[in-house]
């Protein structure tokens, strides 16, 4: 699917958040300023909207790795594993530790080799034409439709 402008994406946002339930795991790939962090903050924004929350900056987590966003009856976990190097670190960040009960939103998730039922992988790429981007889903469990729901 080619994306062809900042509204087109904050729709395609909007409609994951609104299926969004917790415990699911969203996957963001993509090369480095293709779009990730701006779905992620058109989604959370929408939610704080959506839910009479303020709304606020949704910053790319690079150098902190993970920031919490409470929204009513959601917590939004966003990572972003760029710079994690060892497998061993994810453990120690407690992302898939069961007792969390939160939606997590992953930037760079290659490194991650554990299957979840619920879970949204997006990638995004760059196109010839500097203002659209392709875009793809694999959906699984509840996921496993959503290319068809757009």
């Amino acid at each position: 699917m080619i994306i062809k402008s900042l509204d087109h994406l904050n729709s395609i946002s909007k409609k994951i958040a609104d299926k969004l339930s917790e415990n699911d795991f969203i996957y963001l790939t993509g090369e480095i300023g293709v779009g990730k962090t701006s779905l992620t903050r058109n989604l959370i924004n929408y939610l704080q909207e959506k839910e009479g929350v303020k709304t606020t900056e949704v910053l790319s987590p690079t150098f902190n790795l993970l920031y919490e966003y409470e929204i009513k009856n959601y917590k939004i976990m966003h990572y972003d594993l760029y710079r994690i190097k060892e497998e061993k670190e994810l453990v120690n960040l407690g992302m898939f530790s069961e007792k969390q009960k939160a939606v997590r939103i992953i930037e760079w998730p290659q490194m991650i080799k554990d299957r979840f039922k619920e879970k949204l992988e997006i990638e995004l790429n760059y196109t010839n034409n500097e203002n659209e981007r392709e875009v793809s889903f694999k959906g699984f469990g509840k996921w496993s439709n959503f290319k068809n729901e757009l």
